[in-house]
């Protein structure tokens, strides 16, 4: 396999594992917020 082709992949592949772990961190905080804004809709409405 081409040396640089092989070194484009592995570099590709770092962004996307970055990519995802922060992707996953966002998912995790709207997630935590849409639970929170559902328990406050629950008191609010009574």
């Amino acid at each position: 396999m081409d040396p640089e082709l092989l070194k484009r992949i592995t570099a590709r592949r770092a962004e996307l594992d970055e990519l995802e772990e922060q992707l996953a961190k966002q998912l995790a905080e709207v997630r935590a917020e849409r639970d929170e804004l559902a328990v406050a809709e629950r008191v609010w409405s009574g």
